[in-house]
């Protein structure tokens, strides 16, 4: 039975180390097992620079987040925020419902990926068939208690991690023992013994739409907040050590690789986690590399249906319509359960059409959802800035928890940043047309806010975007 009260709060069950391992899984995914090899090949060396200076990008954002979580720990999403700091409902609606269908067209690309990693072990299988099966799994796994998705996912991040240190181990005794390779020997001067930056300029820039869209889902802290046990010490906690996490899993990994093999030899059509685990004598890496993709593809569905259930419900947490009050309510648990069946549902129809729709429109989709990343993240940024005015205004800075460092030339350095990567989807045919796509969509539902005040149209607004 639902309790429809407003004045529900979301239960507080996730523990440090489930947060910790939230923060940590959405920063690895299986960009980094399966895409490395072509990261490595546009910007070669260099990628470890991208990778930095992203990584920097990203942890101000993540302050800038974090200073605004611990503002207020009474809201149910960083929507909230920008509600309050950027003029309303309007650029609420439109945010709420672009990162939900971002979430959403997630986990569409990554069921269908988990269908293909299966079909390497049971080829008969048909793809939706995994993916429904894994999405009724995971489902069950969010019905219940958020503890019950906290435990899921830190299991999930312990198995992605452990793969990750054991390349990084495995690069660092091959290093030592100078470990000789079909392309000479494991060394450090593979790193630039033939040029630290592959392909000049270009090469550098362009890898920097594929290193920041790998960070698609770090700001999924800012969903859990409102569900953290002591979120005072364990949010900023989770953020301070983003640096870290960038540093040893994503900079480690790629360094390993490259002193491994020089980065011209490192394939760039498959995982090199299979090319070092195999050429160290491990028969079966790539069975054990594909067990790892489809755990983290997993992962990262969970974390949709997590996320995408949590949106509905904060943004139908005040409605006046029927059907909206039903998706702003929580159970008897204290878990947004109508909102975690309404994006599952929508998912597993978005599975079924798949079967009918080409393949070149899931990925255009996939990559307007994906781009739309980084108008989700420029909000949170600006609003991040509004706040701080509201707070000079009112003379209250001395009073802030968890102050952004250099504020405000870290927050203008994140937006600059951004910019600099959409002038980079600019240079490249495929990008391009997912950047218009989702200037589309930020339009569209731009349109349906103004209109959404009409009473009949209001209704059905609350329910979807595209009514």
């Amino acid at each position: 039975m639902e309790n429809n009260s407003n004045h529900q709060q979301l239960s507080r069950e996730l523990k440090n180390r489930h947060v910790q391992l939230i923060a940590l899984g959405g920063t690895i995914g299986t960009g980094l097992f399966l895409g490395a090899g072509e990261s490595i090949h546009l910007a070669g060396p260099a990628i470890l620079l991208s990778y930095i200076i992203a990584g920097i990008a990203c942890f101000f954002l993540m302050r800038a987040l974090g200073e605004l979580l611990l503002s207020d720990l009474e809201t149910n999403s960083f929507v909230d925020f920008i509600q309050k700091y950027m003029g309303g409902d309007k650029a609420a609606f439109v945010v709420g419902w672009t990162y939900w269908t971002c979430w959403i067209s997630i986990a569409m690309a990554e069921l269908t990926a988990a269908g293909l990693y299966v079909q390497m072990w049971f080829p008969h299988i048909p793809v939706w068939v995994t993916a429904l099966v894994l999405l009724a799994i995971l489902f069950a796994m969010n019905i219940f208690t958020v503890s019950a998705f906290g435990e899921t996912e830190f299991w999930f991040s312990i198995i992605k991690i452990v793969a990750i240190l054991g390349l990084i181990i495995a690069g660092i005794v091959m290093v030592l023992v100078s470990y000789k390779t079909p392309f000479g020997h494991a060394s450090v001067s593979n790193l630039v013994s033939n040029g630290f930056f592959a392909h000049g300029a270009k090469g550098f820039l362009l890898s920097f739409q594929m290193v920041l869209f790998s960070f698609a889902g770090v700001e999924m802290i800012g969903m859990t907040a409102s569900e953290t046990k002591d979120p005072e010490v364990i949010i900023p906690k989770s953020i301070n050590e983003v640096p870290q996490r960038v540093i040893i899993f994503y900079i480690g990994s790629l360094l390993a690789i490259m002193c491994i093999y020089p980065w011209q030899q490192v394939s760039p059509n498959s995982s090199p986690f299979v090319q070092v685990f195999s050429g160290i004598g491990i028969q079966s890496a790539a069975a054990i590399i594909n067990f790892v993709v489809l755990t983290a593809a997993a992962s990262s569905c969970n974390s949709a249906i997590f996320t995408t259930g949590r949106m509905i419900f904060s943004m139908n947490y005040n409605s006046k319509s029927k059907f909206g009050k039903q998706l702003g309510s929580l159970s008897l648990r204290q878990i947004p359960r109508n909102g975690i069946i309404f994006s599952t549902l929508i998912i597993a129809l978005i599975i079924i059409l798949g079967i009918f729709l080409p393949g070149n429109l899931f990925t255009f989709i996939s990559s307007v959802a994906t781009t739309c990343f980084l108008f989700v993240w420029s909000m949170i940024v600006i609003a991040h800035l509004r706040y701080r005015k509201s707070v000079k205004q009112t003379k209250s800075e001395s009073k802030l928890k968890f102050k952004m460092p250099l504020f405000p030339l870290s927050d203008y350095f994140v937006l600059l940043f951004y910019a600099v990567v959409i002038v980079v989807l600019v240079m490249r045919l495929n990008t391009l047309i997912a950047l218009i796509g989702s200037v589309i969509w930020l339009a569209i539902l731009w349109l349906i806010s103004i209109f959404e005040k009409i009473t009949k149209f209001r209704r059905w607004t609350m329910v979807s975007p595209f009514f």
